[in-house]
């Protein structure tokens, strides 16, 4: 029989045995104590002929049991530690031990200690490596920035696997209400926790959060901390408990509980190693709250953004006399022309659509005796408002959030043929966003009344654009716009 000591109950317990009789008990743990007391008297390899002459050998009732008269032993050390002890015994007849078979026995020993460390050994690297895999794991699944619910099944799914349990859960918590809510939860046969919502202090996770300390209970029979666990225990049958609290930045954001229906001895490490994991949870929980937040933020900023431009737009067509509505048409027309010429990625959509707001926030720095004079412009006049779009870049390029959208602010009066202004672009110099907008524009402008003529019916407007491809705008775009337009006529 080959007996292992386990350091966390300071006892040499069973591990193996040959040649005893089908059915026959499992030998009793020896304290060490015992097995300590037995070597100062024997020897390290002990050789005893008749066990009926020590009434106090470790385990003697046990071999008496089984008819068992003669016994040798040998501790297992290595390295100075014990390991563990190799007994044989031979039933029946007293057996006289010789001291070729106290050699035998020690060398068989020293093989035996050998063996064992080196298994425990490469068991403690393979599961030293895969439980930092499990750490690289979970700092994956907080690099991909996915969403909370996602993140904490990968923590609970290593948390199970890799200490062993049945189940696992994680309470966030709520800082409003100074409370522990359910997260997400992993190998419960029920759903009652899943409306669990304790308050700091209470039950096993309460008491852990508010002592920032892991609490292992190694039989919740006997305390269950909270009646809200107690009709639980008999339906999951759940023995074995500990909690851990989440704390990043000195703050705790929750307690991941882990729950066994067997007994559990745990050892420092496997203790460290929750603790890390819940470390590890605390992390990802912080880093994925920081990014929602961020996000949400970013969302709200780009709202009211958003809504400051068009009220600017909205103010510019007041000032400017334009009809109703003007710069929302051609906003919605220019992303509809986008779409159908295609090769656009949402992110510049967004930057056109605030362009073509702002296309005309450069009239901001024209005069109202210029910009509003009822009769033609004298060419001094001309000169300061073909300034508009380099007023426009001016202004714009200084804010960052709006650097994206100058296209058509900057561009928008530039002709295919070159003639057009601030900058005398020709043909595909022209920014793309800006030459889709100038076609909208014209068609808009034309089909519109205007305070020195009336609108345009659309056949003449049609026609009109029609004659300016190729001089002031893109011909292949004229061609999309008016094909888009008799697809909406055939729509309507």
């Amino acid at each position: 029989m080959i007996f292992v000591y386990n350091e966390g109950s300071d006892e040499l317990t069973p591990a193996a045995r040959a040649g005893l009789p089908d059915g026959a008990p499992e030998a009793p743990a020896m304290p060490r104590a015992l097995h300590d007391r037995a070597i100062q008297r024997f020897g390290p390899v002990g050789l005893i002929p008749n066990i009926a002459l020590v009434p106090d050998l470790p385990g003697r009732d046990f071999f008496a049991a089984l008819d068992v008269h003669s016994v040798a032993y040998a501790a297992l050390e290595y390295e100075a530690r014990l390991v563990g002890s190799l007994a044989v015994a031979g039933l029946g007849a007293a057996r006289t031990f010789t001291e070729d078979d106290r050699l035998l026995l020690g060398g068989l020993a020293g093989q035996a200690a050998l063996s064992i460390v080196n298994t425990r050994l490469y068991k403690d690297a393979r599961r030293r490596l895969e439980r930092l895999q499990a750490l690289r794991t979970i700092d994956v699944a907080i690099a991909a920035n996915r969403d909370l619910q996602s993140t904490l099944e990968v923590v609970l799914e290593q948390i199970r696997r890799q200490l062993g349990v049945d189940a696992a859960l994680v309470l966030l918590m709520d800082v409003a209400e100074q409370r522990l809510v359910f997260a997400g939860g992993q190998g419960f046969r029920t759903h009652a926790l899943q409306a669990t919502r304790l308050r700091l202090g209470d039950g096993h996770a309460g008491q852990a959060a508010v002592r920032r300390a892991l609490l292992p209970v190694p039989d919740l029979r006997a305390n269950p901390g909270s009646f809200t666990y107690a009709p639980l225990l008999e339906e999951e049958g759940f023995v074995s408990y500990c909690a851990a609290p989440l704390i990043v930045k000195d703050e705790v954001r929750g307690v991941v509980e882990v729950f066994h229906r067997a007994p559990l001895a745990p050892e420092p490490e496997w203790l460290a190693f929750l603790e890390a994991l819940a470390g590890q949870a605390a992390i990802a929980i912080d880093n994925t709250t920081l990014l929602t937040d961020l996000q949400r933020t970013n969302a709200e900023l780009a709202q009211a953004y958003d809504a400051t431009i068009e009220g600017w737009s909205h103010a510019l067509d007041l000032r400017d006399h334009e009809t109703e509505g003007h710069t929302r048409r051609v906003t919605e027309l220019t992303l509809a022309l986008a779409r159908r010429v295609g090769g656009f990625s949402e992110t510049e959509l967004m930057h056109m659509r605030r362009g073509a707001l702002l296309h005309d926030i450069g009239k901001m720095g024209v005069p109202d005796s210029i910009l509003l004079k009822p009769g033609p412009l004298t060419e001094a006049e001309w000169v300061i408002m073909r300034r508009h779009p380099v007023y426009a870049y001016e202004m714009l390029r200084l804010i960052e959030y709006l650097r994206p959208a100058l296209d058509i602010p900057y561009s928008h009066h530039e002709k295919w043929d070159g003639a057009g202004y601030p900058r005398g672009l020709k043909g595909q110099q022209i920014p793309l966003a800006a030459r889709l907008f100038a076609v909208v524009d014209i068609w808009d402008a034309l089909r519109s009344d205007r305070p020195y003529r009336a609108a345009w019916p659309e056949d003449k407007v049609r026609a009109h654009i029609a004659s300016l491809a190729g001089t002031h705008l893109d011909p292949e775009l004229v061609a999309a716009f008016l094909g888009m337009l008799d697809e909406m006529s055939r729509e309507t």
